[in-house]
């Protein structure tokens, strides 16, 4: 799976909202264009979709990220192989970015591997 940066977005003109506002009510189809070829999206992408266009048309700034790109703090832990509280007190410390789904923290992959490569390799690591 290719890794992607995330992209944000900044939040419509409240002229763009409004029309857009108005193009989804009540909307039950998504059609999309590509390459002058319309593709009718099935049910879960238009769901996606339509929600990503309601928090445009409602004034919010949004981001699209892959979920496989966020990590718990369990799996962020195993991929940098240290403990779950060493973790916990990097992102604490703004070491490594955390965003927060409620109560739980969400590493991106990206952030995790960039800590990695900063890190000083151990002199078996480095091949003496």
């Amino acid at each position: 799976m290719p890794t992607r940066t995330p992209r944000t977005t900044p939040a419509l003109t409240p002229r763009e909202a409004d029309a857009l506002r108005h193009a989804l009510a009540d909307s039950a189809d998504v059609t999309v264009f590509v390459d002058g070829t319309a593709f009718r999206l099935p049910a879960a992408a238009r769901n996606a979709v339509v929600d990503l266009l309601e928090r445009l048309g409602d004034g919010n700034t949004v981001q699209c990220v892959s979920v496989a790109e966020m990590l718990t703090t369990s799996q962020a832990a195993e991929l940098a192989g240290i403990s779950h509280t060493y973790l916990r007190n990097l992102t604490d410390a703004g070491t490594i970015p955390a965003e927060y789904r409620g109560s739980h923290r969400r590493i991106r992959r990206s952030d995790v591997e960039h800590w990695l490569e900063l890190q000083p390799r151990s002199a078996s690591e480095a091949g003496a």
